[in-house]
């Protein structure tokens, strides 16, 4: 696994053919993670134009203005320094050609280019999507959530430096933390996950709730690199396996409340994970679903659904992510329907039992954490 700065600096060494480097990251980002210190001076032999993303999530606005930098650039190499946000973008920017129809080639996934512009390389500054490793790409439309999928989209090289996230903040270590922890136990139970997806996401846990809490409170090079490990094993998993409910859930409190990725999925994680358990024997998956609670419970030293419940619960209090709609000045009775009315279905499909209208109107609304 590619994951030190020297590894990265012998790679850039190497590139001798590389004359133009385009970096897209964000400015604040670049700045306070340490990336303009540490990455900085491996750029200044090559011809550098940096783009600066403004939007605190992927729009297809802002995207269509780095498509155009770069075929006004001609870069050899793309390096993407920063959070989920960034490595969505410099994904798709780097396989989309610019049309004039771009937003429903999105939404009807015909997309102009199935070929990369040139070499990717992804640096994660976050410990929490995985992106690095994943082979699509969100984007906002109008608020609306879309994915860009396609093989060809993953980035051709990832490194893990854990000193890009030592200086995080709290607020952002843990919503980027619990999108890990839930992308790899989401992963267990959708219904494309296989024996491979299975097993980074158990890899994933393993070194997440056993690095969380740590990565928080007393944060060291040693715990950030086992999270950044575990956000990209999950990243493996989701690859393959996609989210489910949760995630499908929790685009529209991002977008409509400008609640973080991780911490809106975090808001209904409770009430899915009782939701599929209580209704095990509706399962339409080909494997065993109860057998997948099991890995959970094993990982989580749990007994049962209620045991799992409360430690999850403990987990978020634990980590200050706040899940009560009152705090977080959500009125969810007056906004359920519109939130309901943007679910992802994409990501709802994925999860193994059924969910109606109804069913996702009580998790929403019914929380008790």
């Amino acid at each position: 696994m590619n994951n030190t700065f020297k590894e990265l600096k012998n790679f850039l060494s190497k590139r001798n053919g590389v004359k133009k480097i385009f970096v897209i990251t964000g400015y604040k980002s670049y700045n306070l993670s340490g990336a303009k210190k540490i990455i900085g001076p491996l750029l200044k032999k090559f011809q550098v134009k940096f783009f600066f993303k403004k939007e605190y999530f992927p729009t297809l606005q802002e995207a269509k203005l780095i498509i155009a930098e770069i075929k006004k650039f001609q870069p050899n190499l793309i390096i993407a320094v920063g959070g989920g946000c960034v490595l969505d973008y410099s994904k798709i920017s780097n396989f989309l050609t610019f049309s004039n129809n771009l937003e429903n080639e999105i939404k009807k996934g015909s997309y102009s280019s199935k070929n990369k512009y040139c070499r990717l390389i992804a640096i994660p500054t976050t410990a929490g999507s995985g992106a690095e490793v994943t082979a699509n790409s969100v984007i906002y439309i109008k608020k609306e959530k879309y994915s860009v999928e396609d093989k060809n989209i993953k980035p051709d090289f990832f490194f893990l430096i854990p000193e890009l996230i030592l200086k995080n903040s709290k607020i952002i270590k843990k919503s980027a933390g619990f999108d890990a922890i839930s992308q790899a136990v989401e992963s267990l139970f959708s219904l494309k996950s296989n024996s491979s997806s299975v097993n980074f996401a158990k890899k994933s846990l393993k070194l997440s709730l056993n690095n969380f809490l740590g990565h928080l409170n007393n944060p060291t090079k040693y715990n950030s690199i086992k999270m950044l490990m575990a956000s990209n094993l999950a990243g493996k998993a989701i690859s393959i396996s996609k989210t489910t409910s949760p995630h499908a859930l929790s685009y529209p409190f991002s977008s409509n409340f400008n609640i973080s990725h991780g911490h809106a999925v975090s808001l209904t994680f409770n009430n899915c994970l009782k939701f599929n358990f209580v209704n095990i024997q509706k399962s339409n998956s080909d494997f065993n679903l109860l057998k997948r609670y099991e890995i959970l419970f094993k990982y989580t030293h749990t007994q049962n659904i209620e045991e799992l419940d409360k430690f999850f619960i403990n987990l978020k209090k634990n980590s200050g992510l706040e899940t009560n709609y009152e705090k977080l000045k959500i009125n969810i009775v007056k906004h359920a329907d519109k939130i309901l009315s943007e679910v992802n279905h994409q990501r709802l499909r994925n999860n193994p039992v059924k969910m109606s209208p109804k069913n996702l109107k009580s998790i929403l609304i019914n929380q008790k954490e």
